[in-house]
């Protein structure tokens, strides 16, 4: 399972790394930046799970759904647990596809982690060298790792860590004002103050460069958000003024039929 974990998603995005710093040396001349590598591979990755992001916008109404009449079911058998306990499995066994869905999710969630965890433990210190491929170009090692001169990614570095946090702060409140479902109080608390802060403090003694990676998401995941929020504002645009068109064309009509029944 590691060795299939390696040949099918490390070995991969770790060379494609390698090439984007191998680009670099050559735009550079001779001074590539393994930070631009890194945010250059961040691209690659949200763009090879953009199908997935839209499932998850498409599937996010059944997921609310789901999980608001599991509510109801949990009031309903408070008192009887092995009711609840029936009833729940026959709601997630007719909502199979959500349940599913969200598992996907996670799995490619894990095995990102999981990739991005062993390039910055090993692949940008170069004991990964050896799953670089046959066909690719060669590059000088050590790796330059600080990125733009002044963040070594190989080490934590507290201004990263809040900007990462701020980033998560301004993604989550941009997700709550342009949701077209309706946030509580409680997620909003939740999403926009509490979360910032536990990830400040858990990514506290994560390297600069894992910051980096998540700080490049956070910006696309906001592009992507506003994103989606303007096309749904000017399909809704749209569809008022079909709406006005035909309200305007039936009140056209109606006095020449008027006239007509006459």
């Amino acid at each position: 399972m590691a060795h299939l974990f390696v040949v099918v998603i490390y070995q991969p995005f770790l060379n494609i790394l390698v090439f984007f710093y191998w680009i670099l040396d050559i735009i550079t001349r001779g001074h590539p930046d393994m930070g631009i590598a890194v945010i250059l591979l961040t691209i690659v990755i949200r763009a090879i799970l953009l199908p997935i992001s839209l499932m998850e916008d498409r599937g996010e109404k059944e997921r609310r759904d789901l999980l608001k009449r599991n509510e109801e079911l949990e009031k309903l058998y408070a008192a009887d647990p092995i009711m609840l306990r029936s009833e729940t499995k026959k709601l997630f066994r007719r909502n199979r596809g959500v349940v599913v869905g969200e598992l996907f999710s996670l799995f490619i969630q894990v095995m990102i982690a999981l990739m991005l965890w062993r390039i910055f433990a090993e692949g940008l210190t170069g004991q990964d060298i050896h799953l670089i491929y046959p066909f690719m170009p060669k590059v000088e090692l050590p790796f330059n790792l600080v990125f733009l001169n002044k963040f070594d990614l190989t080490h934590t570095n507290i201004w990263l860590n809040f900007l990462q946090s701020f980033m998560i702060f301004v993604v989550e409140t941009a997700s709550v004002l342009t949701s077209p479902y309706p946030t509580t109080r409680g997620e909003v608390v939740r999403l926009q103050l509490i979360l910032p802060v536990i990830s400040f403090v858990i990514f506290m003694g994560l390297p600069a460069g894992k910051k980096l990676f998540v700080i490049t998401t956070l910006i696309i995941s906001l592009i992507l958000i506003l994103f989606k929020y303007v096309r749904r504002r000017f399909e809704e645009y749209k569809l008022e003024q079909e709406e006005k068109e035909r309200l305007t064309a039936e009140a056209a009509a109606t006095p020449q039929l008027l006239v007509e029944t006459k």
